[in-house]
């Protein structure tokens, strides 16, 4: 058992394959930062330090991540991943355990990083290795006769019969800290690269009698690295294969799980049905038996249970009661509260705006900054005029309502319990309860009258 855990993640790296702007460990994988997915990661191991080792993209990388508990180290000259630890060894511990991770690898288990901490015994080192069917441009482990690793040797490094090894180094080691700390001031950098390799520390720990405990990773996907757009996207599918097989584990029918998304946290009731091409972002709650048809976009949202929702609808900061029926191309924006039995259909939009029990918007409809009542029927067209051009104002329609088509809610207004607005009206006033409330000017014919014509062209 580790009394003391340090961890110090690697994530200095400028990645020039990514042909990119943005430092590498800052693009995403699953929406999140693929430094946050290994920070997350360390997290878990409740280590005693946290430290983050940057250098390409300067600041933008620490004020990426608002976290106290992260202790910051600029690696001024990327000199090998040797010197990045030789930068943070200043703020490590002298006794304990370092577990070095790489900003890079995001896709890496707790379970296997656990295995690996439990490997170690007094002063033996931890190495995670694995058996790659092609090794190309890894490290490769070098054992000796009894089987035990000896050494590691770089690929640009190594010759022809030890490139024809398939177990490689992934980097990520555990080192006790005081005898790290000597063979950090050891590392030189007379090889191919010019760099100071962390992989030597290896043989420096076999030559002082250090036990070198290799084990492997619960799959090979865990350990790869991402240096490219095309590798990124790679992993991107992995990772959302292995969110699609958990899904299908607890119950949830995915009509296709090559076809979806979740870039954050999706947690399901039991019966959830999910269409293709849908995407999940920040935290989605599902109620028992929602169904979520094609190509549709939740964030931040819960969705009550027995709600359906029909295609190409985007929801985001929303909260949906129960049996709602949502969509098709239906938008509910942040603020958005549903209760039961809520009916919002195809081309509607809502903003900030709470509907209680059983009222319904189904067609073509924009209601913003709004309160609506109990069984309210809005019809058609109908818009809240909630912008002044300076100020939002507010709509309130109360219980059993009817909203004829065409209408506009000129806010601050107030419609009435049971109140009948005629279509085509704009209301600028509370209209009462009760009543029916028009605005239309009288209907005139007007004898004669010609559509304007285009003028022929002269023969």
């Amino acid at each position: 058992m580790i009394s003391k855990l340090n961890i110090v993640i690697l994530a200095a790296g400028k990645g020039s394959r990514m042909h990119s702007d943005r430092p590498k460990v800052l693009h995403p994988l699953a929406g999140r930062p693929l430094l946050g997915h290994v920070i997350n990661a360390a997290r878990e191991l409740d280590p005693a330090k946290l430290l983050v080792v940057y250098g390409h993209g300067g600041e933008t990388v620490p004020q990426a991540f608002a976290d106290s508990d992260i202790t910051w180290v600029n690696q001024v000259q990327q000199l090998g991943t040797g010197h990045a630890l030789q930068q943070a060894a200043v703020e490590l511990d002298d006794a304990g355990v370092t577990l070095i991770l790489y900003g890079d690898v995001p896709l890496i288990s707790v379970s296997t990083l656990r295995n690996l901490l439990d490997s170690m015994n007094g002063d033996s080192v931890g190495l995670l290795t694995v058996s790659l069917p092609d090794p190309e441009g890894y490290g490769r482990i070098l054992r000796d006769a009894q089987g035990q690793v000896k050494s590691i040797v770089e690929h640009k490094d190594a010759n022809e019969a030890e490139r024809a090894i398939h177990e490689v180094n992934t980097g990520i080691m555990a080192l006790p800290n005081a005898k790290m700390k000597k063979w950090l001031s050891a590392l030189r950098n007379d090889n191919a690269q010019g760099e100071y390799y962390l992989t030597d520390v290896i043989a420096m720990a076999v030559v002082d009698g250090v036990r070198v405990n290799a084990r492997h990773p619960g799959h090979h996907w865990e350990v790869i690295g991402v240096n490219s757009a095309a590798q990124l996207a790679h992993l991107e599918r992995l990772h959302q294969h292995e969110v699609a097989t958990r899904l299908m584990e607890r119950g949830v029918r995915l009509m296709d799980p090559k076809r979806i998304d979740v870039r954050g946290e999706l947690v399901c009731g039991r019966d959830v049905s999910i269409d293709v091409n849908c995407v999940f972002e920040g935290k989605v709650v599902l109620g028992d038996n929602v169904t979520v048809a094609a190509n549709c976009v939740l964030r931040d949202v819960s969705v009550g249970e027995g709600t359906r929702i029909a295609p190409f609808s985007l929801i985001e900061e929303a909260r949906i009661g129960d049996n709602g029926r949502i969509g098709p191309f239906a938008r509910l924006r942040p603020g958005t509260e549903l209760a039961e039995d809520v009916h919002v259909g195809n081309f509607v939009e809502l903003k900030n705006s709470q509907v209680d029990r059983g009222s319904k918007i189904n067609h073509l409809s924009y209601i913003g900054d709004t309160t609506v009542g109990k069984n309210v029927n809005i019809g058609a067209g109908t818009i809240t005029c909630n912008y002044d051009g300076a100020y939002k104002h507010r709509t309130v329609i109360e219980d059993d309502a009817f909203i004829g088509s065409d209408t506009q809610l000129v806010a601050p207004v107030t419609v009435g319990k049971g109140a009948t607005i005629g279509a085509g009206a704009t209301i600028t006033r509370d209209a009462p309860a009760e009543q029916l409330t028009l605005s239309r000017a009288k209907q005139v014919t007007i004898p004669g009258w010609k559509r304007p014509q285009k003028n022929k062209p002269s023969p």
